[in-house]
């Protein structure tokens, strides 16, 4: 892995000469000037969203592969959902019908993964993960992949919008809830409809799975409490409160749940955005019935994060419980989202201990982004988030679109945060 790391580090830093990133690259003081900048960093980020993230159907093209200089598809239903989200809120913010346009273009696109013609599977939407997990429908590429889908409907208020991912959620909640145990089944063969029960496409190559294994809370992105404010049908809201209970019960004293996949017990590992997904559901129960135990499991989740972020802001995809880190791939996602999170704790008037970490996540957004001018259009104007593997010998470098999403969503919220 160090010869991963140094590899990398000598592909960055000529990448680094090209985009204009620098740790020296100083930032407006003045107030204002620093309110006109973010509205323009928003704008940036968001312009680049519909004209590069996009496929012409409205699908997310995912991972630029600056290897093959090709961009490679990887779990689109979820990544077009995260796009929709964040041009909905740039929408809202701005009030450039443009950013509404292409949200709805994507939403159209998401919307037409809907099953009709397998009669197992009706109502529910055909979101297969890919890549190395196959050709498995899983559950929380749909319930993350959901929300700017219900903010869509709300600032449109086209049905379908909500009324999909409501379908969807049923068919999930019938058939892959387990509520004696708090959790749901993660995946689906999409082609028989079988719920994968005893094996998951998450661990191929392991022989003797448990339920933690193919199971999951799969709170992410809230999707009954989302489908409780549309239908306001009480079952909905119930189970939103159970999973968050179930959250809360199997939190480990990190504030992470290190028994589930992508997070990874045997070395200690855990993903950069997998927990703040739970934690983010949890700060959704806490608004809803204002339970402080909600709040308390959320912030302990965040004081991992905020122990886990550079002196510069960075954040790294692999940290360990230990407080080391692989320095091979960086998130920017992990800085935005946490940072938009530390926002929603200080606006609950408990995170004081957050702030100077949303400043740390600004300044490392507002650096770490290719510039305008960059030789490859792909790029330009993209917050990094670059992984590495190595393959068959070789190294491949991916500039994941998740860097510009989750920060253009963090920059909506910090304008609002820090200048309304």
């Amino acid at each position: 892995m160090k010869k991963v790391v140094n590899v990398v580090l000598a592909f960055i830093t000529p990448l680094f000469a090209l985009t204009g990133l620098t740790s020296e690259m100083p930032l407006k003081h003045n107030t204002d000037d620093i309110g006109k900048q973010v509205l323009s960093q928003i704008r940036v980020l968001a312009n680049y969203s519909c004209n590069t993230l996009l496929n012409e159907k409205g699908e997310s093209r995912c991972d630029y592969n600056l290897t093959l200089g090709a961009w490679l598809p990887y779990e689109p239903a979820w990544h077009t959902g995260q796009v929709i989200n964040a041009l909905v809120k740039a929408y809202q913010l701005t009030g450039e019908q443009k950013y509404l346009a292409y949200a709805r273009k994507a939403g159209d696109w998401w919307c037409s993964l809907k099953i009709t013609e397998n009669p197992r599977l009706k109502g529910l939407v055909r979101a297969v993960h890919g890549d190395y997990v196959g050709d498995y429908i899983v559950f929380s590429t749909i319930s993350d992949g959901t929300p700017g889908l219900f903010n869509l409907y709300n600032v449109t208020h086209d049905r379908k919008y909500a009324q999909i991912p409501t379908e969807a959620g049923e068919w999930l909640l019938k058939n892959m809830y387990i509520p004696e145990q708090g959790i749901f089944y993660d995946a689906v063969d999409a082609k028989t409809g079988e719920v994968m029960k005893n094996e998951s496409p998450f661990w191929s190559g392991k022989k003797e799975q448990t339920l933690n294994d193919v199971a999951r809370p799969n709170n992410e992105g809230s999707l009954f409490l989302d489908m409780y404010y549309f239908t306001k049908d009480e079952k909905y809201r119930e189970v939103f409160i159970a999973i968050c209970n179930s959250l809360v019960e199997k939190q480990g004293p990190q504030g992470l749940w290190m028994q589930f996949t992508p997070n990874n017990a045997a070395d200690s590992s855990y993903h950069p955005r997998f927990n703040l997904w739970y934690a983010e559901s949890l700060l959704d129960g806490y608004e809803l019935t204002h339970d402080r135990k909600y709040l308390d499991a959320a912030e302990k989740t965040l004081l991992t994060y905020q122990k886990a972020q550079q002196k510069d802001g960075t954040f790294y995809y692999k940290n360990y419980l230990n407080g080391n880190f692989d320095k091979s791939s960086v998130a920017g996602s992990a800085a935005a989202f946490a940072g938009l999170l530390w926002i929603r704790m200080v606006k609950y008037g408990d995170g004081d201990e957050f702030k100077n970490n949303i400043e740390k996540s600004y300044g490392w957004i507002s650096k770490n982004h290719f510039a305008n001018d960059h030789p490859d259009k792909n790029l330009r104007g993209a917050v990094l988030e670059l992984t590495t593997k190595i393959k068959s010998g070789k190294l491949l470098m991916t500039q994941r679109d998740l860097g510009t999403t989750f920060a253009l969503r963090f920059l909506i919220d910090y304008y609002e945060y820090r200048f309304k």
